[in-house]
Parts: structure tokens; sequence; C-alpha cells
């Protein structure tokens, strides 16, 4: 099995910074990067020598459950989910992840393997930091070690609400979060409205709400038929009434 550091693909023109990737080793991506945006040029430039970069076609696979956890990933374009197989063989997606979202810092803190999988939504640019590099900069940046401890409260917080949905809550309920919650990943914000362009599937979308395709679709046709949203095509729905959405939670 092939893994990042084994098969790189050099980015002729970065399509982040619009620089070429062999001139500034991933520094111009570095510091448009949320999480290392404490870090001074010179921090940069040291870390960037621990960096690659690897650009992923929609569907591909960027790591496996068992894969070792010695690398931090850091999206830089496009979207990954993080996924895992139930006991009866079917998929949950657990997180969507977008430009400057990371994934592995606690991981690597215990050097531990991935529980879980993640791959490419659509065609997807990910940056990823070395253990060695990666131990060298949250021991002279604390403010890195504050934003992973952070980011892991707020998805330890969508983890525990997502056991609650799972096992609580109404279809309605379970269709409505999820669209709401596809507002931070997909939507932009038209008037009244809300269009969320879409790159994952009605099977996809019923794997990260935990209801089949089929009752995924059957939900959405209703809300249609309620006027709460409305679709163009196949990948691009239209929330007309946030309210409601929220009123069904």
């Amino acid at each position: 099995m092939s893994t990042i550091y084994e098969d790189v693909i050099q980015i002729k023109e970065c399509i982040i910074c619009n620089k070429n990737c062999l001139e500034c080793e991933g520094l111009s991506c570095l510091q448009n990067i949320p999480l290392l945006s404490s870090l001074t040029e010179e921090e940069s430039l040291e870390i960037s020598k621990g960096v690659l970069v690897k650009e992923f076609k929609k569907g591909e696979q960027i790591f496996r459950t068992g894969d070792r956890a010695d690398r931090l990933y850091i999206v830089c374009s496009g979207k990954m989910k993080i996924y895992k197989y139930l006991s009866d063989g079917r998929e949950q997606i657990l997180y969507i992840y977008g430009t400057g979202d990371f994934v592995g810092g606690f991981n690597l803190l215990k050097e531990d393997e991935y529980k879980y999988n993640a791959e490419a939504l659509e065609d997807t640019v990910v940056s990823t930091l070395s253990k060695k590099k990666f131990d060298e900069i949250i021991v002279n940046n604390p403010t890195i070690m504050l934003k992973i401890l952070e980011q892991a409260y707020e998805r330890i917080r969508w983890a525990e609400d997502l056991v609650d949905r799972l096992s609580t809550i109404s279809t309605d309920a379970k269709v409505a979060s999820l669209l709401l919650r596809l507002e931070d990943d997909f939507g932009t914000r038209e008037g009244d409205e809300i269009i969320l362009n879409l790159t994952i599937n009605r099977e996809e979308m019923g794997s990260y709400a935990g209801i089949s395709r089929e009752t995924m679709t059957r939900k959405l046709r209703t809300f249609k038929e309620l006027g709460i949203i409305d679709f163009k095509g196949n990948r691009v729905i239209i929330i007309k009434d946030e309210e409601r959405l929220k009123e069904m939670l």
C-alpha cells in the first residue's frame, strides 16, 4: 500500500497560492493555514522543509484505518471525508474537512495509528507535516498546541452530538441537522436563501446523518414539497427556510 510520503505528486503550480511548490517548498500554503498562522516567517521556512504536498483526485484514499499516524494532514484546498465502517458494514461519515482544517494532531502526540479512513470528496490538495517537524514547532509555539486542543474539543462535541442524533432524534431532525451542518462546508448565502453546492451524493448524505440513502432521498423530497428546500440539479440544494430546519431540532 503506498502512502502519501512514498508517492508524492509534484504540483507544477499550486492551486492555493498560484506558486510553484518546488520553489516555495509549501511555504506560501503554510502561512495561509490558521493552525500555523502564529509562526514567524523564519519558523515557517524551517518547517516547510518537513512538508510534503500531494494532490488527490475525487474518490482517492488519503489514508486508511491502521495506517501509522506519523504525519499531520492539512487540507490546503478541496474537501475530505473522515469515515469508518460500522459492524454491519455500513459507512458512517464522522467529519467533513475543508480548506485550513487538519487531522492527526492528537495521533502524533500519542504515536498512534488511524482508527478511521480519509477520502477526497473533490480534487483536494493536502500538505503533510512530519512528526519530527511537528514536535519541533509545538515545543517553541504553545499557541499551536492550544489550537489543536480547541479543535479537538470541537470535534469531541461534534462526535457527542452525532451519537445523540443517531440514537435519539427523529429522522426529520437528522436531515434538518445535516442540512444545517452542511452550510458550513458547502453553503453560500444569497439573500434569504442558502445555496449548498454539494460534492457529496445522497448516499454520503445518508451516511453522514445515520440514515439510508433511500430515506434521505425521500425526506429531502418531502422537505421540498413543504417549501423548506429546493433543488437545482442533483448536487445543488437551496435552503429556503432555515428557521423551519432549526425548529425541527
